[in-house]
Parts: C-alpha cells; sequence; structure tokens
C-alpha cells in the first residue's frame, strides 16, 4: 500500500498547490481596465502550463524511508497575451495583441463578435417591422 505521507508525496503536493496558485481563471481573464472615454477594456490571456516529477527509494531496509528517497520535481507556466475585449456603448469588439490569425478556425472565433452583433440587428429589425396583428412573414 502507498504511503501517502512519504516525502515524494509532500513534494508533488506542495508543487502542485504552486501550479494552481499561478493558473486562475484571473491569470486567463483579467480585471477589467476603464478608461476616461467610457471604455472598458478586458485582457484574455493564453495560459499553458507543464508539470513532471519522479523519484524512488533505494538502500537497505535498516535505514529510515526519509534517507532512501531520491526525487525531483519541476513545473512551467507560460502566460500570452492574446487579445483584449472592448466593450464601448454597449458594443463588444476583440482586439488582437497576436499575429493575425492565419488558420480558417482562428479567423471564425474572431468573427464571432461581428457576427452576433449583425444578427441581433437583423432580428431586432424585424421584430420592429413585424406587424402587431400577429402576422409574421
Amino acid at each position: 500500500m502507498e504511503n501517502r505521507n512519504n516525502p515524494l508525496s509532500a513534494m508533488m503536493q506542495d508543487a502542485m498547490g504552486k501550479v494552481r496558485e499561478m493558473v486562475d481563471s484571473n491569470t486567463i481573464v483579467g480585471q477589467p481596465i476603464q478608461t476616461g472615454d467610457g471604455v472598458t477594456l478586458i485582457p484574455i490571456s493564453k495560459v499553458s502550463f507543464g508539470f513532471g516529477g519522479g523519484g524512488g527509494e533505494y538502500g537497505g531496509k535498516g535505514n529510515p524511508p526519509a534517507q532512501n528517497v531520491g526525487a525531483g520535481i519541476a513545473s512551467g507556466v507560460k502566460i500570452s497575451p492574446v487579445a483584449f475585449l472592448v466593450v464601448k456603448e454597449g458594443t463588444v469588439r476583440v482586439l488582437p495583441v497576436a499575429v493575425p490569425a492565419v488558420s480558417t478556425a482562428d479567423r471564425l472565433v474572431e468573427m464571432v463578435p461581428d457576427l452576433v452583433d449583425k444578427f441581433s440587428g437583423f432580428i431586432k429589425k424585424n421584430q420592429e417591422n413585424t406587424p402587431e396583428t400577429g402576422e409574421e412573414f
């Protein structure tokens, strides 16, 4: 049966706790920034992280387990700015920070806010032009 109080387990738990502290939702979607002219900027970042570790027990049965352990742990975090959400007068736009999108999927993701705005405007316009008799065209 595995001993959860051994030095390896304690090192792994400590390292994962530190990674959890660095990677939280506020790291991905930042705090809103208010400008003087009524614009709100919300930073969006991409977070990548890796974690690895290993170790083992060695030696004879006569030594205490704490003296028979060799271990190593490593972790890394990379935070890259991706875009800003720009909110102005009820309209939301995406302002990319990185290189322009080159793949079709990236372009589609960037187009979503504009498509939602256009679709919402189309629906609103149709509702305004619908006769009050309940008929729809």
